[in-house]
């Protein structure tokens, strides 16, 4: 029995363990992920998505073989073995073009998950949910027949396909988020729970797909949690019970829950006792880089000996020049958006911290402020909260220390240790 069956089944059985899983291509937070494996010796999932990485590059500009190489060798350098680590692909499926005729996405997207297994990508989140050039939504029949057409594929060209575990179902919001806030959110209900795994059952089945249906270890649904740009919908566990109930009928399977952000560490806890086994997380833990970053900025503002840039006035007039990530998401008025901007829960500033020019400005500014240690009291002004006599003062720690606040939390619910 592999680590996530062997974790699934004590999770089926009432013990609340689970897996949170990191979906995030951001270098400083990956470190601060790997750190926090290294120190806890705990598998740690980490997650690319289709539209952050795929054959095309991605936003990041990256492969999914680029990825896997770089993550391993940032692994290789925090002392994480790398069989500690189960690297995921997020979302795999058309969406990225979306906007092309049908056959044309799903050709793309075949290529995309044989260049994902083939990388070493084994948790596959199968998602051919969305329509494509134009056609109506597609049926639910339709979307499991996709998906087992891309599990094909996977199955075709891993390595090693009995190290794939895969992931099915759809009802989250499209990768990137919400394009605007939503009024209320439905939890999935049992019977379109149910219509999911029996129409995936049927498809895998017409395709002689029954190992890999074996393989297939969670279902995507929405619990009843979510964020847009000011607000997080809290998880009402009373709400998800008939769909946490609804699980133990279906052998093997547990519930994979997206948009886990911000959800306070006690409501992570009960998605968990719920049988949601898997918590996903992105944006909580750009939003905790960017917090620190924007710190860090206010204490370069007050040293009279820095000499280095504004990397707030240079993230802000990128996002001036190349609205494109966050202009469709974004309304209200000139200052209301200015602030959506930068301080947003949707986090839209994330797709700029790989833009050259605000990428150079932030090593600019971490270099200046590492010549000499930062001072003490400028360090808990600006991040508040730190324990007296364990205040870091290298700009890298303190960012890193910082966006652990979101990782700890989520290694905190999961509730097992080294060797579990």
């Amino acid at each position: 029995m592999s680590l996530i069956h062997n974790l699934i089944a004590r999770n089926r059985a009432g013990e609340p363990i689970g897996l949170p899983c990191f979906c995030t291509a951001n270098e400083y937070v990956l470190k601060a992920i790997l750190s926090y494996a290294a120190r806890t010796g705990v598998p740690t999932v980490i997650e690319a998505t289709c539209n952050q990485v795929n054959q095309d590059g991605g936003y990041t500009g990256m492969t999914p073989r680029a990825f896997m190489d770089w993550l391993m060798e940032m692994a290789d350098a925090a002392g994480v073995p790398r069989d500690q680590i189960i690297v995921g692909g997020d979302h795999l499926g058309p969406n990225p073009w979306r906007k092309e005729p049908l056959d044309q996405a799903m050709t793309k997207a075949r290529e995309l998950v044989r260049l994902y297994v083939e990388a070493g990508f084994t948790k596959i989140h199968l998602d051919a949910s969305m329509a494509c050039g134009g056609e109506p939504p597609p049926s639910f029949e339709q979307i499991a027949d996709r998906a087992a057409d891309l599990c094909a594929v996977a199955e075709a060209h891993a390595p090693d396909p009995s190290q794939l575990v895969y992931i099915i179902g759809t009802e989250v919001p499209i990768p990137g988020g919400e394009t605007e806030e939503p009024d209320a959110l439905d939890v999935t209900s049992v019977d379109r729970f149910t219509a999911t795994i029996d129409t995936h059952r049927a498809a895998w089945t017409a395709r002689g797909l029954d190992a890999a249906w074996d393989r297939i270890v969670s279902v995507v649904t929405q619990p009843g949690v979510d964020f847009g740009h000011t607000q997080v919908y809290s998880f009402a566990p009373e709400k998800a019970r008939p769909l946490s109930d609804a699980i133990g009928a279906h052998d093997g399977l547990t519930l994979e829950a997206h948009s886990t952000d911000y959800q306070s560490t006690e409501a992570l806890s009960q998605l968990v006792a719920q049988h949601f086994f898997f918590l996903k997380v992105g944006p909580e833990l750009t939003f905790r880089f960017r917090e620190a970053v924007w710190a860090l900025a206010d204490i370069a503002a007050r040293l009279p000996r820095y000499n280095g840039p504004d990397i707030r006035t240079v993230v802000a007039k990128r996002m001036t020049e190349e609205p494109g990530n966050w202009q469709a998401y974004y309304s209200g008025s000139p200052a209301d958006v200015e602030i959506l901007k930068i301080f947003s829960y949707s986090d839209r500033i994330r797709y700029y911290w790989v833009d050259p020019k605000v990428d150079a400005a932030l090593n600019a500014m971490l270099k200046e402020l590492s010549t000499s240690p930062l001072p003490e009291a400028l360090v808990s002004q600006a991040f508040m909260g730190l324990e007296f006599g364990e205040i870091a003062t290298s700009p890298k720690d303190l960012i890193q220390k910082h966006v652990e606040r979101c990782v700890s939390r989520y290694g905190s619910v999961t509730n097992f240790s080294a060797g579990a």
